[in-house]
């Protein structure tokens, strides 16, 4: 029998993952009726419901994120409920294409039961992600339709 994780070993889990490209493997970290939100994302859903919703996003990124993200300056705070850690990194982000590097910062909030993600919320520097991207037009397009 394996012994469940705890909630700083699944967010190391979901971070190496990142980092390492494996999207595909990524919602298996996350209970089926997990909650995400992503509380600063400029466009889009800021609000994930269930695994499967989850596995969709991180496929949508498995295929088309254009930059390789290295978490760096990772920081685990827990808390006094033991299910909930606050975690603080920053990704050296580089574009594949053009070599650039950027950093973006982040928070995340995780809720961990059982070894599985019932809740994260999700605190990114979604302008850097988009100028290291390349996407910094398209975002202001999509917020000027908006």
């Amino acid at each position: 029998m394996s012994e469940t994780l705890s909630p700083r070993e699944v967010f190391t889990k979901l971070l190496d993952g990142i980092g390492g490209g494996r999207f595909a493997e990524l919602a298996d970290l996350y209970a089926e009726d997990a909650v995400v939100e992503i509380v600063f994302a400029p466009v889009g859903p800021r609000r994930l419901e269930g695994r499967s919703v989850v596995r969709e996003r991180f496929m949508e990124l498995a295929t088309s994120l254009p930059v390789e993200l290295t978490p760096v300056n990772v920081v685990i705070r827990e808390t006094d409920d033991p299910e909930v850690i606050v975690n603080e990194w920053n990704y050296q982000v580089r574009h594949r294409a053009t070599g650039r590097t950027y950093t973006a910062a982040n928070i995340q909030v995780l809720r961990v039961r059982d070894g599985l993600i019932v809740s994260s919320r999700d605190y990114h520097d979604h302008l850097a992600l988009a100028v290291a991207g390349g996407n910094l037009p398209q975002l202001v397009e999509a917020l000027d339709g908006n």
